[in-house]
């Protein structure tokens, strides 16, 4: 098994069926949780808007395990064809396949962990949540799309908080619907002024805090 070193920047091969998916692995000292990220299509594991957020609850005492839910031939084939994108129950397979990965490995596995998924990622994250029920502590949902879980929605009990930028329109009614199948406890955030990346100066800060604060009040 692995020792991996506090405080440090870990590159980790993480098997998941017959392929393994690259990772950025980082525990924190006096860890407390840990966090895994869902991103969403088109992005991965070096994706500046998740690793912001990750660099943030690595602060707060949480460790982060950012992954590649696609394997370099898949992610070629989904740029051309778009075959994995919103195959949710995939991606949710892929998150449970990393979470089976934290839970065997000695020193992440008496640790409370939640996730943080965006955009897609977001409802592999709920999808997953689901299949996992109890053990899963707490669900952030970055400009997610909730509604891609479909009948898992009403399975999920971890504590779930939606964050969606405030002109993000779309996505506000499509988590609106989201919320109301869900029967766990769930809150709706609406960041004014941010768009669907959180790309305006200051919006990604606001998204961490929120984040921070759900993890810490359900997770550690």
């Amino acid at each position: 098994m692995v020792e991996f070193t506090l405080d440090t920047e870990h590159p980790v091969n993480i098997p998941c069926g017959d392929d393994n998916l690259e990772g950025i692995l980082h525990i924190p000292k006096n860890v407390r949780g840990m966090i895994l990220f869902a991103h969403g299509s088109g992005s991965s594991r070096l994706s500046t808007r998740n690793q912001h957020v990750a660099a943030i609850l690595q602060n707060a005492k949480f460790a982060t395990l950012l992954f590649d839910l696609l394997t370099p031939e898949e992610e070629a084939a989904d740029v051309h064809t778009g075959i994995y994108r919103f195959d949710i129950s995939f991606l949710a397979d892929r998150l449970t396949g990393a979470t089976h990965w934290v839970t065997h490995n000695p020193l992440l596995k008496t640790l409370p962990y939640g996730f943080f998924g965006a955009s897609t990622g977001g409802g592999a994250a709920l999808v997953a949540a689901a299949r996992l029920a109890t053990d899963v502590k707490a669900v952030v949902s970055r400009g997610g799309r909730p509604d891609l879980a479909g009948e898992s929605l009403k399975y999920v009990e971890a504590p779930t908080l939606l964050i969606v930028g405030g002109l993000d329109e779309a996505v506000i009614k499509m988590n609106e619907t989201a919320m109301q199948q869900m029967h766990s406890v769930t809150d709706l955030k609406i960041v004014p002024g941010a768009s669907h990346l959180f790309e305006e100066p200051g919006k990604l800060d606001v998204v961490a805090k929120l984040a921070k604060e759900w993890f810490e009040e359900y997770l550690a």
